[in-house]
């Protein structure tokens, strides 16, 4: 277990290297100069030099990846050309923001989905399957970008119970987005677990555990939910990633002030340094949770070893 940690941490160091590259990289393609939008466009060359030297935008390529770097391995993620603050300060802002959202939609998809998808896997072929099925088919088909303002104006304009945009409303002001996040990832793992735990079921282990008196829904609960759940898991760090990429979309509609709302006025200013740490950030909590889900897998089923 711990040779497995450790090599497992030692994996994630190339792969962060080469999303830093990546994303260097990427960042310097976007057309326009940052030099440009700061100095005004009426200003004049000698100006966005000055600005561009001040900058360091001035270097070479491989000479400002090189000084990244270096600044990345003394904690150092740079200022915002936007703000001209710290940019690890604006990400400790607006991080857990974001990561109260996630949760938040993973939750209401949990609720949904967990009981739709044991029920509709009990009964297979029967009217509450097919609502199931259905429910599955409209929440993957469903964007985000319409069904998000539809909920603002159903539930916060016509009918005022909760506040359209913002964070300040408590408890309220999450509900929305997180509705709208959760939905699709709940017609996922609907489906995942109907399908999951049907296989189970027909398992010839179910059928003897059932044959020698342990009752129907023990034998559905104690074991075959339990064998059911690998694939769940793995679906459901898939999907978290997805919920910190899509809520890029989502802090945009109900103007929630975290790392995708950032990211999104980070890019449209040439915002290099933000932009760089920012998708830094929402990729190495995507190793993570992949990381953690992996060493979840032992748990749930002793079985699995981690090799």
């Amino acid at each position: 277990m711990t040779q497995y940690i450790i090599r497992r941490l030692l994996q994630m160091i190339p792969i962060t290297l080469g999303i830093l590259t990546l994303i260097f990289s990427l960042i310097h393609l976007i057309p326009g100069d940052p030099a440009v939008q700061i100095a005004g466009e009426g200003a004049r060359p000698e100006d966005v030099h000055a600005v561009r030297v001040a900058l360091g935008l001035d270097q070479p390529l491989w000479k400002q990846y090189i000084t990244y770097l270096d600044h990345l391995a003394h904690g150092n993620l740079g200022t915002s050309f936007r703000t001209g603050t710290s940019v690890a300060k604006e990400i400790r802002d607006r991080y857990p923001a974001t990561i109260q959202l996630a949760l938040g939609s993973m939750l209401v998809a949990l609720l949904v989905a967990f009981p739709l998808g044991i029920i509709s896997a009990i009964y297979r072929n029967s009217w509450i399957d097919n609502v199931a099925r259905f429910f599955a088919l409209i929440g993957v088909s469903m964007p985000s970008f319409w069904f998000g303002p539809l909920l603002i104006i159903a539930f916060a304009i016509n009918h005022p119970w909760f506040p359209v945009s913002g964070r300040e409303g408590g408890f309220k002001s999450i509900v929305l987005p997180s509705v709208t996040m959760g939905l699709a990832l709940a017609a996922i793992l609907t489906r995942m677990i109907r399908v999951s735990l049907a296989e189970e079921l027909n398992q010839l282990y179910v059928t003897t555990a059932i044959a020698k008196g342990v009752t129907r829904a023990k034998a559905i609960f104690r074991h075959a939910l339990k064998n059911a759940l690998i694939p769940v898991i793995t679906i459901l760090a898939l999907q978290f990633g997805s919920l910190l990429t899509g809520a890029i979309i989502t802090e945009q509609i109900f103007s929630w002030p975290g790392l995708g709302r950032l990211l999104v006025q980070s890019i449209t200013t040439r915002d290099y340094p933000q932009v760089q740490a920012s998708i830094l950030v929402i990729a190495l909590t995507y190793i993570l949770v992949n990381f953690f889900s992996d060493l979840l897998y032992g748990v749930v089923d002793p079985r699995i070893k981690l090799e």
